[in-house]
């Protein structure tokens, strides 16, 4: 059955932070990540969702395809540049002084030296809250394959912060791979 559109909008409003958290680990960029919470946005109400479709997982997965779609944009726009000096995901000031605390700014830092498949499936899951099956379902992958790149991407977290890379339970050096 459809819902209506107050009610719609309402579970919209709902999600949104959750959407521009998501948005900001996938961009690794405020301002960027504000844009693509506003084009995420916009293609919802343009478009509507499927009748049979959970408001936070499809708002997840429009998220996730709009960010695809740019990436491969800016891939484009890149290569068809002739100066390597671009540079996609600089900083302002402001955000490294709202990060504040040392210990939060190393895990936000070292989360974005993850690959992306790795970095999307770690901020679904750990700070979304998401389960493996429905990250799964926003990423449109197998839940197998979610797991694999959680197990990655915590395994190479321990590993960014033990001095002693051979001294960590994710150690790859022991015989009880994973």
């Amino acid at each position: 059955m459809k819902m209506d559109q107050n009610q719609e909008r309402k579970e919209m409003l709902e999600v949104l932070p959750h959407i521009q958290r998501f948005a900001v680990s996938l961009t690794r960029n405020r301002a960027d990540a504000d844009d693509l919470l506003q084009n995420t946005v916009e293609r919802i109400l343009k478009k509507g969702i499927p009748d049979d479709a959970d408001m936070k997982r499809w708002m997840f997965r429009v998220c996730k395809n709009i960010w695809i779609d740019e990436i491969r944009a800016r891939r484009v726009r890149n290569n068809a540049t002739d100066s390597g000096n671009i540079t996609l995901h600089d900083r302002p000031e402001w955000e490294r002084e709202i990060m504040g605390r040392m210990k939060l700014k190393q895990v936000k830092d070292a989360m974005e030296n993850l690959p992306d498949e790795q970095r999307i499936v770690l901020s679904l899951i750990t700070i979304e809250g998401f389960s493996y099956k429905e990250a799964a379902e926003i990423l449109e992958t197998p839940i197998g394959t979610v797991m694999s790149r959680l197990a990655r991407a915590r395994r190479n977290l321990a590993n960014m912060f033990t001095p002693d890379p051979s001294t960590s339970p994710y150690s790859t050096n022991d015989a009880f791979r994973a």
